[in-house]
């Protein structure tokens, strides 16, 4: 969009379309926390690199009735290049799962 315009119209975008974005994240933490959008911000950085880091030691983070993040092992597997059909090797990784709890869950349904 020309003059770096969002694509975002404000009031028009549902958020069980989209989503929520870190900064809308940001303001209803502030909000629902009674402290400023910087302090909330600083709090949801500080959980972020906190899950992070102990998932990249192999550690689960487990959040009471909300869920759990944990690392899984997917191995080593071949496919076809949908291109080529030429067989190809995709490396095993680890990646990051998140687990909803039970009352996430609830309040989802």
């Amino acid at each position: 969009m020309a003059g770096g315009a969002s694509k975002r119209r404000s009031g028009t975008r549902s958020n069980q379309e989209e989503g929520m974005n870190k900064k809308e994240l940001v303001d209803a933490m502030a909000d629902a926390a009674g402290i400023s959008k910087a302090d909330a911000e600083k709090a949801l950085n500080g959980m972020l690199m906190a899950v992070s880091k102990a998932l990249a030691k192999g550690d689960k983070v487990t959040l009471v009735g909300f869920g759990t993040f944990a690392t899984v092992k997917r191995p080593e597997r071949t496919a076809k290049n949908p291109r080529t059909g030429e067989k190809i090797t995709i490396p095993a990784k680890t990646i990051a799962k998140f687990k909803p709890g039970s009352k996430l869950a609830d309040a989802v349904n």
